[in-house]
C-alpha cells in the first residue's frame, strides 16, 4: 500500500446485517486512528445520523439514493472535499446503501483521475445477517435485476457473518456453505453485535484489482445496472410524544402481518415522560430498542422513522403511526 494514499474501506451488506452497529464499533475503538466516514442512506428520511456515535471524526451524509447509481457523483464530490484537508484523517470509511452494489461503488477509486492518485482501495468489507441471509439469496428478482445480496457477497473481501447468536450452528454451517458457492476467496468472519477484531478488516490490503478483472474483464467499463423497483422506502417525520403502549400494538401488528416484505425499519422516537429519545431497529419481523441521548432543553421532540421493502402502503403507514400520537 502506497504510504502517500489515502486507505479506503468500502462497508456493504444487506439492510439489516450490522453496519451502522460496525461503524460505531470502528468509531469508539482504542486504535488511534483518524477515520472520515462518508455514509449513504437509501431511506428518505435520514436516521443514521442519529444512530452513529459523534467522535472526533468528520461524517458525511448521503441520503436519498443509492451511492452505486443516483448520488455516486456525490460520492466524488465529498471524496474530493476531504483530499483537499487530507492532513485531519488516516483513513476514509464508505458505508453503503442496504441495496447498492458495490462494484460501481469501487469503480470510483480506479476510473476517477484524481481520486485514483489520492485513495487506494484497501478492501470492501461485507455485512451479512446469519438469519436472514438465505432467504434474500433465494429472492427470485424480475428479468435484468440483479441480486444485491448476491453482488455484495461476491465483490467482499472480507465477509462478516453476522448476528451468529440467532441461529444454530447447523445454519451457521449453511450460511457459509453458499456463502462459499458465490466467493471462495474472501475471509469470512463469524460475529455477534458487529464485534469483530479490526485488525482484520483495516488496514488489510485485500483489494486486487488484478483479480477483480481476471472474473470480471469489463470491471473498469462504464456500466448500467438496474435495481428491484418494488423495493421502496417510506419516511415519516412528525412532532410530538408517543404513547408507548400504542406504538407497541401498532408496530408489533405491522411486522407480524408485513414483517415478511418490510426488509428493514428503524427510527428515532419520543415517547410520553421520557427524557431520552428511544432509538428502534427492526429486521423483518424482529424488533429492537433501547433508549439513545436525551432531548436537550427546548428542543423540538420529533419523531423520525423510516420503512424499506416491498408492497409499502405509505398512507396506511402514515395514518397507523399518527395513531400513536399522544393529544
Amino acid at each position: 500500500m502506497s504510504e502517500s494514499k489515502v486507505p479506503v474501506t468500502v462497508l456493504t451488506g444487506f439492510l439489516g446485517s450490522g453496519k451502522t452497529t460496525l461503524l460505531n464499533h470502528i468509531l469508539t475503538e482504542h486504535h488511534g486512528q483518524r477515520i472520515a466516514v462518508i455514509e449513504n442512506e437509501f431511506g428518505e428520511v435520514g436516521i443514521d445520523d442519529g444512530l452513529v456515535v459523534r467522535a472526533e471524526e468528520e461524517i458525511f451524509e448521503m441520503n436519498n439514493g443509492c451511492i452505486c447509481c443516483t448520488v455516486r457523483g456525490d460520492l466524488i464530490r465529498i471524496l474530493g472535499t476531504l483530499l483537499r484537508r487530507k492532513d485531519r484523517f488516516d483513513r476514509i470509511l464508505v458505508e453503503t446503501t442496504g441495496l447498492a452494489d458495490p462494484a460501481p461503488v469501487a469503480q470510483t477509486f480506479f476510473v476517477d483521475d484524481e481520486i485514483a492518485a489520492a485513495c487506494t482501495l484497501d478492501a470492501i468489507v461485507t455485512m451479512v445477517d446469519a438469519k436472514h441471509l438465505l432467504a434474500h439469496l433465494d429472492e427470485e428478482k424480475p428479468d435484468g435485476v440483479e441480486n444485491e445480496a448476491v453482488e455484495q457477497l461476491a465483490f467482499a473481501d472480507r465477509i462478516i457473518l453476522n448476528k451468529t447468536d440467532l441461529v444454530s450452528q447447523e445454519e451457521v454451517d449453511e450460511v457459509e456453505r453458499r456463502i462459499r458457492q458465490i466467493n471462495t476467496v474472501a475471509e469470512v468472519i463469524p460475529a455477534q453485535f458487529a464485534k469483530v477484531d479490526l485488525h482484520r478488516i483495516l488496514g488489510v490490503g485485500a483489494f486486487s484489482l488484478e483479480r477483480v478483472l481476471e472474473s470480471d474483464p469489463t470491471f473498469l467499463s462504464a456500466s448500467e445496472h438496474q435495481h428491484d423497483l418494488t423495493v421502496t422506502s417510506v419516511g415519516i417525520e412528525a412532532d410530538g410524544d408517543l404513547a408507548p403502549d400504542r406504538l407497541n400494538a401498532w408496530l408489533g401488528r405491522l411486522l407480524r402481518e408485513q414483517g415478511t416484505d418490510i426488509f428493514r425499519s428503524k427510527g428515532i422516537l419520543a415517547i410520553v415522560d421520557q427524557a431520552n429519545r428511544y432509538v428502534f431497529q427492526g429486521v423483518h419481523m424482529l424488533l429492537d430498542g433501547a433508549p439513545g441521548a436525551p432531548w436537550a432543553d427546548g428542543e423540538t421532540r420529533r419523531n423520525r422513522l423510516v420503512f424499506i421493502g416491498r408492497n409499502l402502503d405509505r398512507a396506511d403507514l402514515e395514518r397507523g403511526f399518527r395513531t400513536c400520537l399522544v393529544g
